[in-house]
């Protein structure tokens, strides 16, 4: 008994030392810690807005940021860009809270420029003057433009397609057509490749042009390689898409 009450006594007094410790208060820094980008890589900058789609953003997203698990290539920096660096909410409701805004003079040099599918993408994002001059401008230097699904109707409203054949979603290609009659337009493929510019349908066949991307700058192995840690077969032979010569 005697043991007990000891025992009892030991565990009240524990109890309530640790209730009278200063609890610690946690703060939240209201600043956004832009990611680190290693010298020596491509810099790949995707550009993210409210209603962005989550499966054109991440498919891409995730093919070339798996780059840097690959040896003795320029593997890729992979990071976002939106209008502000307050955090945008997907379309199927994820936030993400953007790495860099792109009306900041100090954005670092984009070799690669993804250009996701949004809700708006159709409408009043092509309305944006600063988010088509950044566009406009990205692609003077950049070695790539990508997009996927509804992302094509940006670039064309920018006028960087003018003279390229493209593609989108295969359920507004009518539309895309009817907005911008000049385009050479193709369908039934997963992705086309004129130039510096990759347009995909987007949805799932962004992997498919990602993947595309990687084997044009490291070749089979390596494309074969990332494909394989996704779990995707990759064979760019069996996969419809068209390369303008």
């Amino acid at each position: 008994m005697d043991m007990q009450r000891t025992l009892i006594t030991f565990l009240l007094l524990a109890a309530l030392a640790i209730s009278c410790q200063p609890k610690t208060e946690i703060v939240k820094d209201s600043t956004n810690p832009q990611r680190t980008l290693v010298d020596g890589r491509y810099n790949v900058a995707f550009l993210i807005m409210d209603g962005t789609f989550n499966t054109e953003f991440t498919a891409p997203f995730d093919i070339f940021q798996h780059t840097i698990y690959r040896e003795n290539i320029k593997s890729m920096n992979v990071f976002t860009v939106s209008e502000s660096l307050d955090p945008i909410t997907t379309f199927e409701g994820v936030r993400v809270l953007p790495d860099f805004s792109y009306l900041d003079k100090d954005l670092p040099k984009i070799d690669i420029l993804v250009v996701p599918s949004a809700e708006h993408s159709m409408d009043t994002d092509l309305e944006n003057k600063k988010l088509l001059d950044f566009v406009r401008k990205t692609a003077k230097n950049a070695l790539y433009v990508t997009s996927h699904c509804d992302g094509a109707f940006v670039l064309a409203k920018s006028g960087i397609l003018d003279g390229i054949e493209s593609t989108t979603f295969p359920g507004d290609v009518d539309k895309y057509k009817a907005r911008f009659p000049n385009l050479t337009v193709h369908e039934n493929v997963y992705f086309v490749h004129d130039g510096k510019f990759i347009t995909s349908q987007g949805g799932a066949r962004s992997f498919e042009a990602a993947l595309y991307l990687t084997e044009v700058l490291y070749g089979k192995d390596i494309a074969r390689s990332i494909a394989g840690g996704l779990v995707i077969d990759w064979n760019l032979d069996a996969i419809p898409h068209i390369i303008v010569e």
